[in-house]
């Protein structure tokens, strides 16, 4: 039996993938799409092995996020589960800095950076290696299943795999010391964690990258829904300029009618080089990537047939209106910093100016005090008032820090800890806080028996020749007269 064929007006809701096979193509954007791959790539691999010098008391590797110790380290800077605004500030960054590139360049973030794009831009030049260039690809693809495809394509997945392994080992050494981590892994002694977080992103990775490729971004992913509702007249995109290049016709068919065609010669090398295997001539759409291999290829072929660049470029829309009409499109400059760009480049000026403030201005040193609720107090059997409070002593540096609490307030107050005696009670205690650590310390205070509750501060001081303090404010309970 056959099946009944679609009725009139049938949407379909399913279509199967189409492979793309995109041709390599020489021109300054796949130059500057070869540079932004290598120096992301060495950066995401390369990152953990780099060595940062924090004394002896402290993690040497450059950037590390040590959850064990809920401690972030990148380079000079620590940060501290109680600065967790950091954090927030740099990923409000990255958001407002999208939205501007997104403003600025169109789906630049996309076509150059988005992990996706270089890990597939990566797979793809493997697919060259190993097949040869988009003509040997089909005629490998439509081949029956032989010897040479078998070794081709087992090659070509195994290079996938190696790829993807590392990439997921990759991640794992931004959590723990690098070299300790490796060893760890390959003698089987390291976390089971870190064997299931490598075999996940293995996959997904050999998945997404080696297979779905265009289809993550037309797809899986969000972003470009969001990007696609941001651009406007104003954006920067990759654009075929229509009323140049229609109708299409042949070299020959225009020497023999001028003026009758334009000067796209229907090529098609523009469809060929795109990652996503979209016809840029259809306009703007969600597949295209914005990474502007089309306009290589395209300025390749006018070069060629002696016609002027830029049938496909980079534009506005509105100057592409402005050039339609005959008119003189606004400089490059005039259109990346329009009034929208210059009100994201702003805000995420003033947020990281905003962060580097705080970073310069915090202390190294900080004092928090919880107090005893039940009992709120304590009479003693000479009559003295006692309470009872929890002190933590912070030191955010990477060596030992001699420091001193003194009681602020509440006359005739003297203080001791767990691990003094009570007839050593004072106005002050000396503690040495080790480096990178919180001293907890169980502090009581005592004050004479005509004291009324109260508010009193614990004055923090580093004693060593850099200095530094804080004060945390506390309440006195006492009988109410």
């Amino acid at each position: 039996m056959h099946s009944p064929e679609p009725a009139p007006g049938h949407l379909d809701l399913y279509a199967k993938r189409k492979a793309v096979f995109p041709k390599a193509v020489d021109g300054r954007f796949r130059r500057f799409k070869w540079l932004v791959m290598v120096v992301t790539l060495a950066i995401y691999y390369g990152t953990p092995w780099l060595r940062w010098d924090r004394g002896p008391y402290a993690p040497d590797q450059a950037v590390l996020l040590d959850l064990g110790n809920r401690r972030f380290f990148m380079f000079g800077i620590e940060i501290w589960p109680h600065e967790f605004y950091f954090v927030a500030g740099l990923l409000i960054m990255a958001g407002i800095g999208l939205f501007l590139v997104t403003s600025a360049v169109g789906r630049a973030w996309c076509g150059y950076s988005c992990p996706q794009t270089v890990w597939t831009d990566l797979f793809q030049h493997v697919d060259r290696f190993i097949d040869g260039d988009r003509n040997a690809q089909l005629r490998l693809e439509a081949a029956p299943w032989g010897p040479q495809k078998i070794f081709k394509r087992g090659l070509k997945w195994t290079i996938y795999l190696v790829i993807s392994f590392w990439t997921g080992g990759a991640w794992i050494m931004y959590f723990a010391d690098a070299p300790t981590l490796t060893r760890e892994f390959w003698a089987g002694d390291a976390a089971p964690v870190a064997y299931a977080t490598v075999a996940v992103l293995t996959a997904t990775t050999f998945l997404l990258g080696g297979f779905m490729r265009e289809q993550v971004c037309v797809y899986m992913c969000p972003w470009p829904r969001i990007q696609t509702a941001m651009l406007d007249e104003k954006s920067l995109i990759v654009t075929y300029k229509d009323w140049r290049g229609e109708p299409r016709g042949s070299v020959k068919k225009a020497e023999k009618n001028p003026g009758a065609v334009g000067d796209c010669v229907d090529c098609n090398q523009c469809v060929n080089v795109c990652p996503t295997g979209y016809d840029i001539r259809n306009g703007p759409d969600i597949q295209c990537i914005t990474c502007a291999l089309c306009i290589d290829a395209c300025d390749s072929v006018m070069q060629q047939i002696g016609r002027p660049r830029g049938l496909i470029d980079y534009a506005t829309l509105e100057d592409c209106e402005i050039e339609r009409a005959g008119g003189q499109p606004k400089p490059i400059m005039k259109a990346l910093f329009h009034t929208r760009t210059l009100v994201y480049l702003g805000v995420w000026g003033a947020i990281g100016l905003a962060l580097l403030f705080a970073l310069g201005v915090r202390t190294q040193i900080d004092v928090s005090v919880q107090k005893d609720r039940n009992p709120p107090f304590m009479l003693m059997s000479d009559g003295e008032i006692r309470n009872a409070y929890t002190v933590k002593l912070r030191n955010m540096q990477t060596r030992p820090r001699p420091m001193q609490v003194t009681l602020e307030g509440l006359p005739g107050g003297v203080m001791w800890t767990d691990e003094m005696a009570r007839e050593k009670a004072a106005r002050e205690i000396r503690v040495t806080v080790a480096p990178d650590q919180v001293e907890v310390m169980r502090v009581y205070v005592v004050a004479p028996s005509d004291t009324t509750p109260q508010s009193f501060s614990f004055a923090l001081k580093a004693t060593d020749a850099e200095g530094g303090g804080d004060t945390s404010e506390a309440r006195f309970d006492a009988p109410e007269e």
